[in-house]
C-alpha cells in the first residue's frame, strides 16, 4: 500500500514531536524520568533502537529481548508511539570479528576499523544475510504492536559508506556496468576511453577509481551513480523483510538533503519511501542559517507527490558535536528553526537525540533534555515548542501551493562537477545553486528546489545554476517550458557535458546554446582575489567568459580588462512571452538579487520588513500562513485571520516579535 495522508495514516494523530530515544545509554530508573518528562513536553513519538543491534543479538543467532521489551511496554503504557529502526547502522562486534570482509575500503584500499557507524559494505552479501536476519526477528515481534506506528531502516544510510572500493564493490560494480552497457563497445564510447590509452578490452579489467591519481571523469561519475544504487538495493531488501510481515506499517529512512550533492541520489530514492524524510543540521559558519533551512524544506517538499508533507526526522535542539566550533543557539532558534520547517511542509518535528549522552562519540551533541536537566532554558524552549506544535495540529495534511520560482538541482550534475579537473576546481555546485536560492529567499518567492525530471508546469521562472551535466531529455523539457511562454535562467558552467560526462562540443553551454542565442568561445576563470564590474554596476568574482551573442539582446558588459565590452548577460525573446537569459558572470549575492528581482512579477511579499519570512500551507477550506522573523528587531505585517500561537484575532497590524513565528489561520485562498 502507499501510506499518504490521503488515507489519514499518518503514524501520529496531530504533527509528530519527539527525537531519537537511545534508552540503552541509561539505567532503567532515568527511562521513567524519560517519559515523564516527554509526556511534560508533548513528545508523541520516538525514533528507537537505531544503534541496538548488538544488545539485541548478543551472538550470532542469540537474541537478548528482555530490556528492549520493556522500553516498548514503557512507551506503550505512556501513549508514545515508536518509530522502530532496524539497527543495522551499528553491526555488532561479533559479526565484524567473525566476518571482517564485511568492512568497507576507501579508496587506498584500507579498512575502516570497527568504532564509528555504517561500517559495512553495501555490497557484501554475508552482511546482507544478517541485516535481513535481524530486520525480520524485530519485525515478527514488535512490528504489530499497536503503537509501533512506522519503520526507520538503518540510519543516515550512505553516511560513513557510501562508497567502498573493495573487490566485492568492484565486481558489483561490473555488473552494474554490464547491465547498463551491455557491451563494452558502448562502455569505451561513453568513457572515451581511448584517452590516455585505456580502452578496456574486458570487464573483468575495470576497478573503482582507487587511489588518489587523476581518473577519467566518467569511470568516477559512474561509480558515484552504482554507489547510490548499492545502497538504495541494501534499503529495498529490508523494506521487502519489513513488509512482508507488516504490510501496513509505512517505511522509510532518513535523508541528509542539503545544499551540496551527498552520496545518495535522494531525489531518484524518493519514491521508494512511504513517507519522505529528512536530518537537517545548520553549519556554525553559515551566514545565512535559515536560508539554509529553507533550501532544504523546499528540495523536500519537492520530493513528495503533489507537494504532500514530509517529515523531519533530526534536527538539532541547539549545538552539534561535529563541526570545527560547534554554536549554540541562540534564544528562541530551537522554535524557529523547527517552525519554518513546519512552514515549508515538514508534518513532523524530531530531533537527535531525546537525553545528552553522558559518554561516547556525541557525548556533546545538544539534545531535547540537556547534560543540566529539565531546570533549564533549552527544555523550557521544547515544551514551549510540544504546545506549539499541539495547537497547530489543524496544519496536518495540508500542503504547499504551486510555487512560482523552480530551481533544479540533480546530484548527478554536483558529482560530475567535483569528479575530475574543472577550469575552477574551488567552484561549489552547492554554492552556485543556493546563490540563486538565497535571492528568491530574500524576495519571498515560493520556490521549489527541482529534479531535473520534474513536471515544470505552473512555474513562471526555471532556474538552471550549474547544472554541468544536462541530458538531451533535459535540454528540451527546458526549451519547451520558455517557449510556452516561461523565463529560463541559466547560469555558467550549466549543458557543458552529456549523461556520460563528454563536453558538449560546438560552444558551451552546449545543451541550452540554441535556446540561449548566445555561446561561450572559451571559460576566463578569474584568480584569487580578481574581480569584475559590469556596465550596470553588478560586480562579481571567480568566473567569466568570452561571450558571442548572437540571437541575444546584450543586459550587461563587462568594464575594462581583456573582456571589456564584451556580453556578460543575455536574454533571449522567445514566442508567447517566454524569455531565456544567461548569466556568464560570476555575480555577486546583491547582483544575483537584482537579477531574481527583474525576473518575477511584484507582490506584496516582496515589500516586507527586512529579516520575514512568509510561508503558506493550505487544505481545502483553509490556509495558514507562516510569518518568520528571522530577525533582531520586532516586525509588524498585515495579516487577517486568526493568529494560531497566541489564539487571538488579527485584522490589520500583526505584531512578530525579534525572532518569534506567528502562524495566521484564514479562509482558503483561490
Amino acid at each position: 500500500m502507499t501510506w499518504s495522508h490521503a488515507d489519514n495514516d499518518w503514524p501520529t494523530r496531530g504533527l509528530s514531536f519527539g527525537a531519537d530515544y537511545n534508552p540503552e545509554q541509561w539505567d532503567k530508573e532515568v527511562w521513567k524520568d524519560d517519559v515523564r518528562l516527554m509526556t511534560q513536553a508533548g513528545v508523541n513519538l520516538v525514533s528507537l533502537g537505531i544503534f541496538s543491534w548488538g544488545l539485541v543479538e548478543v551472538a550470532d543467532g542469540e537474541f537478548d529481548w528482555e530490556w528492549m521489551d520493556e522500553i516498548v511496554d514503557l512507551l506503550a503504557d505512556n501513549g508514545i508511539a515508536v518509530d522502530l529502526a532496524t539497527p543495522t547502522a551499528a553491526p555488532p562486534g561479533w559479526l565484524l570479528a567473525a566476518h571482517p570482509e564485511v568492512s568497507p575500503l576507501d579508496h587506498d584500499m584500507r579498512p575502516r576499523w570497527p568504532g564509528s557507524r555504517l561500517g559495512w559494505c553495501p555490497s557484501n552479501p554475508v552482511f546482507r544475510t544478517y541485516a535481513l536476519r535481524i530486520a525480520r526477528a524485530l519485525a515478527e515481534r514488535y512490528g504489530h504492536r499497536d503503537h509501533v506506528v512506522m519503520w526507520h531502516v538503518s540510519n543516515e544510510l550512505g553516511g560513513g559508506n557510501g562508497r567502498c572500493y573493495c573487490d566485492t564493490s568492484a565486481a558489483a560494480f561490473r555488473t552494474w556496468l554490464e547491465n547498463k552497457y551491455g557491451t563494452l563497445d558502448a562502455l569505451n564510447k561513453a568513457w572515451g576511453t581511448a584517452f590516455w590509452g585505456h580502452t578496456y578490452r574486458d570487464f573483468a579489467y575495470i576497478l573503482p577509481p582507487r587511489g588518489n591519481e587523476s581518473k577519467n571523469p566518467a569511470l568516477v561519475l559512474d561509480f558515484d551513480r552504482f554507489s547510490s544504487d548499492e545502497l538504495l538495493a541494501h534499503y529495498l531488501a529490508e523494506r521487502e523483510v519489513l513488509k512482508s510481515v507488516t504490510p501496513d506499517l509505512p517505511v522509510t529512512t532518513n535523508f541528509m538533503v542539503g545544499a551540496e550533492p551527498d552520496c545518495v541520489d535522494y531525489p531518484r530514492w524518493a519514491r521508494h519511501m512511504d513517507i519522505v524524510a529528512n536530518d537537517h543540521y545548520t553549519r556554525s559558519s553559515d551566514p545565512l542559517p535559515e536560508q539554509d533551512v529553507a533550501f532544504s524544506g523546499d528540495r523536500m517538499r519537492a520530493m513528495t507527490t503533489e507537494r504532500r508533507p514530509w517529515m523531519l526526522l533530526e534536527h538539532s535542539t541547539s549545538a552539534v558535536s561535529w563541526q570545527p566550533r560547534n554554536r549554540a543557539k541562540t534564544a528562541g532558534e530551537l522554535i524557529r528553526n523547527s517552525l519554518s520547517h513546519v512552514g515549508h511542509g515538514s508534518d513532523g518535528i524530531l530531533f537527535f537525540q531525546w537525553r545528552a549522552s553522558a559518554s561516547g562519540a556525541e557525548q556533546f551533541h545538544s539534545a531535547m533534555v540537556p547534560h543540566a536537566g529539565e531546570n533549564t532554558d533549552l527544555y523550557r524552549d521544547v515544551c514551549t515548542l510540544g504546545r506549539h506544535l499541539q495547537t497547530l495540529a489543524p496544519v496536518m495534511g495540508s500542503r504547499a501551493p504551486q510555487a512560482r520560482v523552480g530551481i533544479l538541482f540533480d546530484d548527478e550534475a554536483g558529482w560530475a562537477m567535483t569528479g575530475g579537473v574543472k577550469p575552477n576546481n574551488h567552484l561549489s555546485y552547492g554554492r552556485i545553486v543556493r546563490d540563486w536560492h538565497a535571492a528568491f529567499w530574500r524576495l519571498n518567492e515560493s520556490i521549489e528546489v527541482l529534479p531535473p525530471w520534474s513536471d515544470f508546469t505552473g512555474y513562471e521562472v526555471l532556474v538552471v545554476p550549474g547544472l554541468f551535466l544536462t541530458d538531451d531529455e533535459t535540454a528540451a523539457r527546458v526549451k519547451g517550458f520558455a517557449e510556452a511562454g516561461g523565463t529560463v535562467v541559466v547560469s555558467y558552467l550549466s549543458g557543458i557535458v552529456d549523461e556520460h560526462d563528454r563536453v558538449r562540443l560546438g560552444g558551451y553551454p552546449g545543451a541550452f546554446r540554441e535556446l540561449l542565442g548566445a555561446w561561450c568561445e572559451e571559460f576566463r576563470p578569474l584568480q584569487e582575489g580578481e574581480t569584475f564590474t559590469l556596465d550596470n554596476g553588478w560586480t562579481g568574482a571567480e568566473w567569466t567568459e568570452l561571450v558571442h551573442a548572437e540571437e541575444a539582446e546584450v543586459i550587461a558588459r563587462y568594464v575594462g580588462g581583456h573582456l571589456g565590452g564584451r556580453p556578460a548577460i543575455t536574454s533571449r525573446a522567445l514566442e508567447a512571452g517566454g524569455r531565456a537569459v544567461y548569466v556568464s558572470a560570476g555575480l555577486d549575492s546583491d547582483a544575483v538579487l537584482a537579477l531574481a528581482r527583474s525576473l518575477v512579477r511584484p507582490t506584496s511579499m516582496a515589500n516586507l520588513p527586512n529579516g520575514v519570512e512568509v510561508l503558506v500551507r493550505r487544505n481545502d477550506d483553509e490556509t495558514f500562513t507562516f510569518f518568520v522573523n528571522h530577525s533582531g528587531n520586532d516586525a509588524v505585517v498585515e495579516a487577517h485571520g486568526q493568529e494560531m500561537l497566541t489564539d487571538e484575532p488579527v485584522s490589520g497590524d500583526l505584531h512578530i516579535p525579534a525572532g518569534g513565528v506567528r502562524v495566521v489561520r484564514s479562509g482558503a485562498v483561490g
